[in-house]
């Protein structure tokens, strides 16, 4: 027979051992994730230390913008994830862009750019703004190339960052050396670790996040090295979403896709509020809910969704601060326009 003193024993054991009992993922289900890759280089556009140190002045340069208010970073703010936590963004003289600026941290793996997807990648992204008459309002290509060709030292680095090309400032270059600096912006996370083998990378809560947001379907669209970035998918899969802008069906030939925006990827995510493509949601308790009643018909529970809350911190990286690190901009030349 067993003592009182044995009992007891067997019992704070017993209650020690479960406490300790790891929650499990079966990482059967993980093949539709994949780690954060070492690099995320365009072979059409290879890179050289020159191209992504002009990319990085060019990203923050206010000059590329016409009343010389407005950079890249204004929009995208790489101490802040890589966005500016509005609404909209504020272009050249206080004006309201249409969308949301998303992340540019991980979006060089994404499939497409832009909400509606109209730019093939980060390099063909990159100039897209600098023409927008609300953005940051350049009236045209040969514009933005007369002001560069101005300034001396902008001159100089296009010869080093293109030593192939004749000449080597063209307004492509302009994006691929921007695009170039863009495809540095990784940040490896926990998950990415989890991924690659460390259990330990994750807490119980965060792997029940993972397993909820398996089950519950966020999957089906944010998956992949982005956790979404990789697919167009409608607004309001299965209840209709509140909305008056009609994404890809906006673009001339497109219509049949009204209501489709690209997925946006979800690293980072609890760092980047506010969400969707015009910013209409403040918080991710709520986006989290919304979007599992709108595209998958599930009501979560207050504690499921602090769960895939918890999953979703897991993706949270850390700022390369000496990449971001903003550099000495070339001075102006005698005939660089003013503002």
């Amino acid at each position: 027979m067993k003592t009182n003193y044995q009992i007891i024993l067997w019992v704070v054991c017993l209650a020690v051992t479960t406490a300790r009992a790891e929650v499990q993922v079966n990482r059967a289900r993980l093949g539709m994730f994949q780690a954060l890759p070492a690099t995320a280089h365009n072979p059409k556009n290879p890179p050289n230390d020159a191209k992504i140190e002009l990319g990085r002045m060019l990203f923050y340069d206010t000059r590329l913008s016409k009343d010389r208010t407005v950079s890249c970073n204004s929009c995208h703010d790489l101490a802040s994830f890589g966005d500016d936590g509005r609404a909209v963004s504020d272009g050249i003289k206080n004006q309201k862009g249409g969308r949301s600026a998303p992340t540019v941290y991980n979006a060089a793996l994404h499939f497409t750019q832009f909400w509606d997807g109209r730019a093939a990648d980060v390099e063909a992204q990159a100039v897209g703004p600098i023409l927008n008459p609300i953005e940051m309002g350049m009236p045209d290509a040969d514009y933005v190339l007369k002001a560069l060709n101005s300034i001396p030292g902008y001159v100089t680095l296009f010869k080093k960052a293109f030593p192939g090309d004749a000449p080597p400032l063209t307004y492509d270059n302009v994006g691929n050396a921007i695009g170039a600096f863009e495809r540095g912006l990784l940040t490896p996370s926990p998950f990415d670790a989890f991924l690659k083998g460390d259990d330990a990378a994750l807490t119980d809560t965060q792997k029940e996040g993972l397993n909820l947001f398996i089950d519950k379907g966020c999957v089906t669209c944010h998956q992949g090295t982005g956790v979404g970035g990789h697919m167009f998918q409608k607004l309001g899969l299965v209840k209709p979403w509140p909305t008056k802008d009609k994404g890809i069906g906006g673009l001339q030939g497109k219509e049949a896709l009204t209501g489709f925006f690209k997925v946006p990827g979800l690293r980072n995510i609890t760092e980047t509020a506010p969400y969707l493509h015009d910013g209409s949601i403040k918080t991710l308790d709520e986006m989290v809910k919304k979007m599992a009643e709108h595209q998958q018909a599930h009501i979560l529970t207050e504690a499921e969704t602090a769960r895939i809350i918890a999953f979703l911190n897991a993706l949270k990286g850390k700022v390369p601060t000496e990449y971001i690190a903003k550099p000495e901009l070339p001075a102006d030349g005698p005939l660089t326009p003013k503002p």
